[in-house]
C-alpha cells in the first residue's frame, strides 16, 4: 500500500547522492523501475513539488553551505553544483534570498534554506507487526553534563510534540532557518534539536538551535533566545535503529521511560523549572534520546 512512499524516499536519498551529476526525471525512472511520467506524477502528489523544483532547492542550499562553510571560489562552487554559470548561481541565489552570494559569504545571516525532505509514512506503516515491542534493543538511560548556554528556537505553549509544532509554523521555513545557522550552534545542544519546557506541570514543545552563552548575533524572525544554566541531565535513549521500520516504535518506549522515570530511585530531582528538557532524533547514527534536567535530591 505503501510502496510509493518508499519508492519516493529511496529516489530523494538518490539525488542527495546524485545531485551534482544534474540528474534526469529518466535517471530517477530507472532508479525505481516506473516510467518517468509515473514517477513524475507520483513525487509532485507525495512531497507537494515537482521534481524539478525539488532538485533546484536542494541544488541552492547545498551552494549556499558552500559559500558560508568553505574558501572555494564562487564560480567553482557553482560549476560543482550543477549550475552553468557564476551568474546563474547569482540569479537563483539573490532570487531566492534577496542578497548575492558574496555579500552572504561576508556576513552570513539566517536564511530559509531547503533542506532535504522526508517522506511522511501513516502510523499503520509503522505498525505492520514485523517486529514487536520487546524484539527491539532495551531502552537504557545516563547522565550527561551540559554547560550554561543559550538557546535560540520557536516555543508553542500550543504544541505538545513534534507533529503538533508543525500544525501551526512553516516546517519548511524554520528548518531551513535553523540549518542556516547550524554553524553557530552549541557543540552539545545542536542544530535541529527540539524538546520540552514545563511551567505548572503543563508540558509544551519548541525547536531550533543551542549556541554558546556569548552569542549576540540575528534573531530570526519568530524566534525568541533564552539563557539556559548548567545542568546534569538524564539522558533516555535508543541506539541507532532503522527509521521506516522502527521510529513509532522506539519512541514510544524512550519517551514512556522519560516521562515515567522516579528519579529520586537514584538520588536525584527533576531540574525543569530552571531549565528545558531536549529531544535528540538521529535515527541511522545517534539514535533517539529524551533529556531531562536534574539536581541531587
Amino acid at each position: 500500500m505503501y510502496e510509493w512512499n518508499e519508492a519516493i524516499q529511496k529516489m530523494i536519498d538518490w539525488i542527495e547522492d546524485n545531485i551534482t551529476e544534474n540528474p534526469s526525471l529518466l535517471d530517477m525512472s530507472k532508479q525505481i523501475g516506473y516510467s518517468p511520467f509515473y514517477c513524475s506524477t507520483r513525487f509532485h502528489e507525495i512531497v507537494g513539488m515537482t521534481l524539478k523544483s525539488y532538485m533546484a532547492g536542494r541544488r541552492l542550499c547545498r551552494a549556499t553551505l558552500e559559500i558560508r562553510d568553505t574558501k572555494e571560489r564562487i564560480l567553482d562552487i557553482a560549476i560543482k553544483n550543477g549550475y552553468s554559470s557564476q551568474v546563474a548561481l547569482t540569479r537563483a541565489f539573490t532570487s531566492a534570498y534577496g542578497c548575492t552570494p558574496y555579500m552572504y559569504r561576508k556576513n552570513p545571516c539566517p536564511l530559509p534554506l531547503f533542506n532535504k525532505k522526508e517522506v511522511v509514512f501513516p502510523c499503520e506503516y509503522h505498525q505492520k507487526g514485523e517486529r514487536i515491542m520487546n524484539e527491539i534493543t532495551t531502552s537504557r538511560f545516563r547522565i550527561e553534563y551540559i554547560p550554561a548556554h543559550k538557546y535560540i528556537g520557536i516555543y508553542d505553549n500550543n504544541a505538545t510534540g513534534y507533529g503538533e509544532m508543525w500544525a501551526g509554523h512553516d516546517c519548511d521555513k524554520v528548518t531551513g532557518i535553523v540549518e542556516s545557522m547550524n554553524h553557530l550552534c552549541h557543540p552539545v545542544v545542536t542544530a535541529h534539536t527540539a524538546g520540552w519546557i514545563w511551567r505548572n506541570g503543563i508540558r509544551s514543545y519548541f525547536y531550533g538551535l543551542g549556541v554558546p552563552l556569548d552569542y549576540s548575533g540575528e534573531i530570526p524572525e519568530g524566534f525568541e533566545i533564552r539563557e539556559i544554566p548548567e545542568s546534569y541531565y538524564l539522558v533516555f535513549y535508543h541506539p541507532p535503529f532503522d527509521y521506516l521500520r522502527d521510529n513509532d516504535t522506539v519512541m514510544s518506549k524512550v519517551e514512556s521511560l522519560a516521562w515515567n522515570f522516579d528519579p529520586s530511585t537514584k538520588g536525584y530531582k527533576w531540574n525543569e523549572e530552571a531549565c528545558q528538557d531536549y529531544q535528540r532524533h538521529y535515527p541511522e547514527g545517534l539514535g533517539y534520546q529524551v533529556l531531562r534536567p536534574i539536581v541531587k535530591a
